[in-house]
This record gives structure tokens, C-alpha cells and sequence, in this order.
């Protein structure tokens, strides 16, 4: 695991080391800005500052004995156990190039209580993970609901991908180099978006870049600096890397009340009904309205003078 870390701070160092870093500071940048919350925490690589942008008034780095131990042999640290240096390290640190670390941690094991981060930034920190899912699920577990989480990665599906595949081909015949760092798992995106779901995390933001092509000059990224601009327009998921943000989704619940309060006794007063027993019937027609005066008159009584109809 050392060697794994050791070789990805030594790459960054390098041209496309520093091409990548450009781009993922600028995202960063772009992606915290509008954050809020009171804590935030970002989990390795400190030469690149993902909480510069942000205005929480927490923030905290946080790096393994592995990346330390890195720093330390760069800057010329005396050759001493880890633990005789843990005290002055967690309260000045040591000059990473970016803000100082604050704390030792392992990204499987985060020293925080549950739901209680707003917001963390992850560079590359699943790729160098003994165990990505579990980072993942101690990311869910720090974090409060609605908090997001940061993540920034080497796309295996790239330019730079099928030159690190064509390289480790190339060295099982004993020539040639690893273009990218050895070591690590470059996760993709979809499978890493699959990963987030499963952790009730909705992806809020995903970008993909450096679609330069892998040489190891300054002077030839130079040159192919144009496919940024086509790479974005017509192979967009095809970046060498790739910038997502994710929200922390927690499902409402139904607080269940006791027996005695679901409801109001209803009234037992009784109600009468009109009418019950001509329900069902057939209604009565209605007598019809006359207009002329001489329809409703009752028929002459026959008088004594007529007879005209008598025998």
C-alpha cells in the first residue's frame, strides 16, 4: 500500500501529474463553493485543495500513515518511528503543498460520530483504498442527511486507461513502463455510480476531462491542448478522469402512535331516518295542472225542465 501512494505522489509531480491536478482543483472549485454546512473533511492527496473554495468554518485534512510517511521522506524528515512524530504532525504539519494535514486517518475507519460531516471531498481516495466499499460506506456513515460527498477519479475507459493496459502487457515481456501509477484500482464511473445507489446516495453532478492524449512532455500536451475542446463535444465519457458529486438521501418515516391514540370514539347517539319505509318505492305521478276555468267545474245536475233525452 506505501508504494502504491509513494507512486501516485511521484506522478502528480510529473507533467500529466500536474495537467491532472489543474483540472481537478478548478472542478473542486467549482463543486464546494456552494456547500454550506459547519464541518467538512477531505481524505487524502493533499497536493491538490478541495476545500479552498468552501466557506464552512470546519475543515479539516486528513492523510494515512502511508501519504505521511511520503511527505516526510520528501521534505527530509528525520528517520524516526511514525509515532514519535504523531503529536507535533496533527498540530502544525508538515509543507504538503496544499493546506497542512490535521489528523491521521484511515479512510475505512474515520475518527467521527455518525452524521456528523456536511460535506467530503475524496481525491482519488477510492483508488488507493484497501477496501473501496468500505470507504464508501464509512463516507455514508459520517456524513448527515442531505451532507455530499466529493469524488475524483482515473477513468479506466480512457485514453490514458488503454495505455496503462497496453503498457502492463507490454512489461509481462520485460520492456517498456506504466504510463499511470501501479497499484490501485481505477474504478469507473458507472460501476462507482452503482456503488453510490446501493448507499441510498443520489449522484447531483458528473464531469469527465483531460482528454489529451497520454505523453509524458509538457511540450506535447502543449500541442494537444485542442482536444480538450472536440473531447468535451464528442467523446465527453471518454475523459481521462472524471469529477462527480453525490447527495446523501435519507427516506422520510411514519412515527406509529400508541393504540390508545389512533382515533376518536365516534358518537353513539342514534340518528333518525325519514321516510324508511318508503324506500324503494315507486314515487307518486304527479296530477297534472289544468289552465281552462271550465275543465275543473263539476258537470250540470240535470234540472226539472229538461226533457229532452225523457221518454
Amino acid at each position: 500500500m506505501s508504494d502504491q501512494i509513494i507512486g501516485l505522489h511521484h506522478w502528480f509531480e510529473s507533467p500529466p501529474g500536474q495537467y491532472l491536478l489543474a483540472w481537478e482543483q478548478a472542478r473542486f472549485d467549482e463543486a464546494v463553493a456552494d456547500i454550506f454546512g459547519y464541518h467538512s473533511l477531505q481524505l487524502g492527496l493533499p497536493m491538490v485543495d478541495g476545500l479552498r473554495a468552501n466557506r464552512m468554518p470546519h475543515q479539516w485534512l486528513a492523510q494515512g500513515q502511508e501519504g505521511v510517511a511520503d511527505v516526510w521522506s520528501r521534505d527530509a524528515m528525520p528517520a524516526e518511528p511514525l509515532s514519535n512524530h504523531t503529536a507535533s504532525f496533527t498540530e502544525t504539519g508538515p509543507a504538503t503543498g496544499g493546506r497542512p494535514v490535521d489528523l491521521l486517518a484511515e479512510s475505512v475507519a474515520l475518527p467521527f460520530p455518525e452524521a456528523s460531516l456536511d460535506l467530503l471531498v475524496l481525491p482519488h481516495t477510492l483508488e488507493l483504498s484497501v477496501d473501496p466499499h468500505a470507504t464508501l460506506r464509512e463516507a455514508e456513515r459520517v456524513l448527515v442527511p442531505e451532507g455530499r460527498v466529493v469524488i475524483s477519479g482515473l477513468n479506466p475507459a480512457s485514453l490514458w486507461g488503454l495505455r496503462q493496459r497496453r503498457a502492463r502487457l507490454v512489461r509481462h515481456l520485460g520492456k517498456g513502463s506504466l504510463y499511470l501509477p501501479e497499484g490501485g484500482e481505477f474504478i469507473g464511473y458507472r460501476r462507482l455510480r452503482d456503488w453510490l445507489r446501493l448507499l441510498s446516495f443520489e449522484v447531483e453532478s458528473a464531469q469527465f476531462g483531460c482528454y489529451r492524449p497520454a505523453v509524458r512532455t509538457a511540450g506535447w500536451l502543449e500541442r494537444f491542448g485542442w482536444m480538450d475542446t472536440l473531447g468535451e463535444k464528442w467523446w465527453p465519457i471518454f475523459g481521462s478522469a472524471y469529477f462527480l458529486v453525490a447527495v446523501k438521501r435519507v427516506h422520510g418515516m411514519r412515527l406509529m402512535e400508541p393504540a390508545w391514540r389512533t382515533a376518536r370514539q365516534r358518537a353513539t347517539a342514534t340518528v333518525p331516518i325519514a321516510n324508511r319505509a318508503g324506500i324503494g318505492a315507486a314515487p307518486a305521478p304527479a296530477q297534472p295542472h289544468n289552465s281552462h276555468r271550465g275543465s275543473a267545474m263539476a258537470p250540470r245536475a240535470r234540472g226539472k225542465n229538461d226533457h229532452r233525452n225523457t221518454v
